[in-house]
């Protein structure tokens, strides 16, 4: 299962707005499209962004062929772009910036071969996100238990990366291995992606799951029906702070509240080392409407009513139990050992 596909040198994606009730898949053909469907979330999860941007990249850069003047001009124009599509998954810069590096290693190649290296670039780092997610399964699932219910937020599965997904994937791997696990799922205000996307997701693959309002989390923390909560990521700093969907800090702070472990999933594209501590300006502001309707279509407010939407939360380190990552399981300090594994990894 896959929420993109290239093939023959053209890019399509499932059009996530209009998940679970219709499965339509568009193409993207140039730059405002893929900028388009990031921003309005056709195409959502820090990882699968990440992918599906550097595909852009390559698609418009076919475009680019008067002069190595122009092509280097377009790029640039097209990386910007880009990079102000959402300020806070940090995969996506990060494979625009391998793009920028590949190309400023090679400026002496001519046009034809830029492109090649482009499209290098972006289905090497694909192939790396489809085995990343299949390496957090193998780590994450070793902190599940026979008969563990989890609690998960958003969505991180098949629909966020090139693979599996990251916490979504270790609920996978857990339940191939333990058949007995069972999975809450948070509805996800305002844009319900924990009931429109991961339940779908889930059912799919025939996995037992109970959807929750985002409210009911703390009184089912108080009943002892959650064993584990395990989370996504869209940015992580060098200290372990984590950004990820609004929610995830409410979710931390009862877990530790009430004992239950809280982990995080990523894959090591969504460290951003150059930041100790995420600031809250890194936090997306998005659209009024998707609080004041149901599917951008039906008003459930007051049309006027002021609205604060912030599509992230910042999680700090102190609240989480453990970071399972494509190279191995962080535990605190977080500070000491992300540094200590990148040093091992890179």
């Amino acid at each position: 299962m896959q929420a993109i596909k290239f093939k023959n040198n053209r890019l399509f994606y499932l059009d996530q707005r209009l998940l679970p009730i219709k499965e339509v898949w568009r193409e993207c053909k140039s730059l405002k499209d893929g900028v388009s469907a990031i921003k309005n979330l056709e195409v959502r999860g820090a990882p699968l962004i990440g992918i599906f941007a550097g595909y852009v990249v390559y698609i418009e850069s076919k475009k680019f062929f008067f002069s190595k003047k122009n092509f280097l001009r377009q790029l640039d124009r097209t990386l910007k772009s880009l990079k102000n599509t959402r300020p806070t998954a940090v995969n996506l810069f990060w494979i625009l910036e391998k793009i920028e590096s590949a190309v400023k290693a090679n400026m002496d190649k001519d046009i034809d071969t830029l492109q090649n290296l482009i499209l290098e670039v972006v289905k090497k780092t694909h192939l790396e996100d489809i085995n990343s997610c299949k390496r957090i399964a193998n780590f994450g699932v070793r902190l599940i238990n026979e008969t563990d219910t989890i609690l998960t937020h958003c969505n991180s599965g098949f629909l966020a990366t090139s693979g599996e997904g990251t916490a979504l994937g270790i609920i996978y791997q857990a339940y191939k291995k333990l058949k007995n696990i069972k999975v809450y799922v948070d509805e996800t205000r305002p844009l319900l992606q924990g009931a429109r996307l991961t339940i779908w997701e889930l059912q799919k693959k025939h996995i037992p799951c109970i959807l929750i309002c985002d409210d009911m989390a703390a009184y089912l923390m108080k009943q002892s029906k959650i064993d584990k909560i395990i989370v996504g990521a869209d940015r992580i700093s060098a200290y372990g702070d984590v950004a990820n969907k609004i929610g995830t800090y409410n979710l931390a702070v009862l877990a530790n509240y009430h004992k239950i472990p809280f982990y995080v999933a990523a894959p090591f594209s969504s460290f951003d080392l150059k930041i100790k501590n995420l600031p809250d300006t890194l936090v997306e502001q998005r659209d009024p409407n998707e609080v004041r309707k149901v599917f951008n279509k039906i008003y459930i407010t007051p049309k006027d009513v002021k609205v604060y939407n912030p599509a992230f939360d910042i999680t700090p380190s102190r609240l989480i139990t453990a970071i399972v990552t494509d190279k191995g399981i962080i535990y605190p300090p977080y500070k000491k050992n992300i540094k200590n594994i990148f040093a091992k990894f890179f």
